[in-house]
């Protein structure tokens, strides 16, 4: 597949900004569709839990579903976005989990095995959408305005985190889950229509492709010949497994343990997501000197999250942890994929993409799995504090690799 990248005479640059480019903001639309429909779900879910229309081993079956399904279709969505158009790949996957939802909806209350199926074509849809989103960006922005793009898309992302939940919980005041799931449905259509088609698309004859296997180790190759994206990479997953995990596990804990109220888990998950709307502002004008290792600084500082709920301290400087720690989080997120759409060839993007998100998605659940074990073992204080020092100590490594200091490739 031939892919191209808009030339310096694309009359988009003419406008300053790719929010001012139609086409940009079709893109910006589905993504944010597809942001709402995947944080609804599990909240939904949680309503048909107390409504009785689902049980607890239920809902914990249908979430793991569709996490599997996720898990096998991102690498899959990368070697199909690299192989054929990055818009069709967003079209069939954004179509798989319209169609699959309100099967999803029709098991509430008769069938969790057929709920089981149904969210696992969701998660295959959800997880086959990522890296071809991905790789469309690149080819819909030009390269001067991609970081301004990715702070735009990554800021939909987290005003979906923050609005998801209460839209829905709003929601189910006038209509069941079985409706609500129907608007997700909805949102999915959406994401499949709405994006536009790419610079790649319609470029003629495409050349004879390798096997799956083949293209797949040849977005590991391509992979590997960034070492800032591997050391990246390692950072992230280490601070999604321990931190992430840590804090989604002992958080609860500790705000109803150590200050007796769910207010300070409500106020920091709240202030994490405000911390990273603000971090997707602040960088998607910001060009710092050496921006790889300010991205990587930002990283390091998901440190806080876990130390702040060891010393002794109220729960406004928790709250005022957890919101320095969503702007660290999208000091790195938007220079990271910005990178990434630069670095990387641009026939290679999807793959490459697929396992940033594979790995650094797909060892949370091990994380999540192991936390809780390993805070009765040896106490959640020790735990934390590990964690702590893993999340700076992952970053402060990944900036020795070649080319981390501005993200480029030797």
């Amino acid at each position: 597949m031939s892919t191209t990248t808009p030339n310096q005479t694309d009359p988009r640059r003419l406008r300053g900004s790719p929010l001012l480019d139609p086409a940009f903001v079709r893109l910006w639309c589905g993504t944010t569709a597809s942001g709402l429909a995947t944080w609804a779900l599990p909240f939904i879910l949680g309503l048909a839990v107390l409504d009785g229309s689902l049980g607890a081993v239920g809902l914990g079956l249908v979430l793991a579903t569709r996490t599997a399904g996720f898990l096998v279709a991102v690498p899959l969505g990368g070697l199909l976005a690299d192989r054929h158009s990055r818009r069709s790949v967003v079209l069939w996957s954004g179509l798989a989990a319209a169609a699959a939802t309100p099967v999803l909806a029709l098991g509430l209350g008769t069938s969790t095995a057929l709920m089981a199926a149904a969210a696992a074509v969701v998660g295959v849809g959800q997880g086959a959408c990522r890296p071809a989103f991905q790789a469309l960006t690149a080819e819909v922005v030009v390269p001067e305005d991609r970081q301004q793009a990715n702070a735009a898309l990554t800021f939909s992302v987290r005003g979906a985190t923050l609005l998801a939940p209460g839209l829905t919980a709003l929601l189910s005041t006038v209509t069941g889950t079985g409706a609500l799931l129907l608007v997700t449905a909805a949102l999915w259509l959406a994401a499949a229509l709405l994006p536009p088609a790419g610079a790649a698309a319609g470029t003629g004859e495409r050349a004879p492709r390798a096997a799956f296997h083949t293209e797949f180790l040849e977005g590991l190759a391509e992979a590997r010949r960034h070492p800032w994206f591997v050391a990246g990479l390692g950072a992230l997953t280490v601070v999604i497994a321990l931190g992430y995990s840590a804090t989604n596990v002992l958080l609860p804990l500790a705000s109803r343990d150590h200050y007796g109220t769910e207010a300070v888990l409500a106020g920091a998950l709240t202030a994490y997501t405000g911390g990273a709307l603000l971090g997707a502002v602040l960088v998607s004008r910001w060009r710092p000197p050496a921006q790889g290792w300010t991205a990587l600084a930002g990283l390091a500082l998901y440190g806080l999250a876990p130390l702040s709920l060891i010393l002794p301290v109220g729960p406004l400087a928790v709250m005022a942890a957890y919101a320095v720690v969503g702007v660290g989080v999208e000091l790195f997120n938007v220079p990271w994929f910005t990178a990434a759409q630069r670095e990387v060839e641009p026939g290679k993007l999807a793959r490459v993409s697929s396992l940033d998100f594979l790995f650094s998605y797909g060892l949370a659940p091990v994380g999540l799995a192991l936390i809780a074990p390993a805070a009765q073992a040896f106490g959640a204080g020790p735990v934390l504090l590990a964690c702590a020092v893993l999340c700076v100590a992952a970053p402060a490594l990944a900036a020795l690799a070649p080319g981390a200091r501005e993200f480029r490739t030797p």
